[in-house]
Order: structure tokens, then sequence, then C-alpha cells
């Protein structure tokens, strides 16, 4: 073999080395498994499944305002709810509770995972402009709204105004509607 055949061979050996480490690097990316803000690649691509429990309104004792409480528990990624509406209510608006603030927000995170929770003395949704007085053991249509997921349509049973879920008497395992006011458990119909 001649200098430059020789040096030809290196040269392209060289090159095709060079390329074959670059594309290998290049493949391997980010071993954590986060993406730049954190979050785990395979949350954010993954669908959130979203279930709603808990839901009820306690009787209000105004004719046109009313308040609702639920759980919404994911678990599949990250969603965000953004609004809600009822047949029986002008508007329905999201709050939230800071202290002994309550503020009007335009929407929730729910965690990829997780639960966002609607509770007494926290969030809570506010059903403004009723049409009429919901009386205990009306159920209330309510819908859920989300950024991602199709809207959940609960139907949400009115309590006593004093009824607080985690001062329910029934809690047996064999029922377990019976702590949160009846089946209103919903799921995201996709």
């Amino acid at each position: 073999m001649n200098h430059r055949t020789t040096r030809r061979r290196r040269l392209l050996t060289g090159g095709a080395l060079a390329l074959t480490a670059g594309l290998v690097l290049a493949g391997c990316g980010n071993d954590s498994g986060n993406d730049k803000d954190g979050s785990s690649s395979g949350d954010a691509a993954k669908k959130p499944e979203l279930k709603v429990g808990g839901a009820y309104i306690p009787a209000p004792a105004m004719a046109d305002m009313a308040g609702g409480f639920f759980t919404v528990t994911n678990k599949g990624g990250a969603d965000k709810l953004v609004g809600a509406s009822s047949p029986l209510a002008g508007s329905v608006t999201l709050h939230a509770t800071v202290g002994s603030t309550m503020k009007e927000r335009k929407s929730f995170d729910v965690p990829a995972n997780g639960e966002l929770a609607f509770a007494r003395g926290g969030n809570h949704i506010m059903l403004e402009k009723l049409k009429r007085k919901p009386e205990q053991g009306d159920k209330v249509e309510v819908t859920l709204r989300f950024e991602k997921s199709a809207p959940i349509t609960v139907a949400m049973p009115v309590k006593a105004a004093t009824y607080n879920p985690s001062n329910a008497k029934s809690h047996s395992t064999t029922d377990k509607h019976a702590s949160t006011g009846g089946s209103t458990d919903m799921h995201a119909s996709h």
C-alpha cells in the first residue's frame, strides 16, 4: 500500500468513528429522565386519568348562592381544572381560601398521580345566581372542565348545612361511598 492510500483510510476511519461517537452521545440525552422543568418525561407524556369523588353541596343558607366540595383523583399525567358550570346556576366560580380570605381563581393544578381537594375551609366552587335554592336530598349537576381531559359531570348531593365528610359516622369498608355522601364518583369520558 502506498502512503496516500493509508492516509486516506485513516482519515475515513477517524471521521466515521467521530460521527458514530457523536450520534451515540446525542442519543444518550439526559440520563436523569427529567425534562428542563424537572418533570419526568413519562409523567408529562402520560394522559391524565381523572376521577371525581366525595362530591357534595351543604344546604345553602342563601337562596342565590351555594358552595360545593369534591376531590379530583388523578392516576395519570398532570392536568388543570379550568372551570365549572351547572344548569342550576348562572355562574360557577373556582375559589381558594387562604387564611380567612376567599379568592377567586382561574384554575387549579391537578398533579400527576395525585389529588386536588375541594373541602370546607379550603378550595371550593361557588354556585352563584341560583335559579332555585337546592334543598337537602336534592342532587345538583355540576360539570367540571379541564385543560387536557374531557369534562366530568357530577351529581352532587345536597347535604345538611353542617355536614362534614371527615365527621361522617359510616366508614364501612364494604360501602366506601357511605362516607362520601353517596355514589358520586365519576370518570372522565374520552
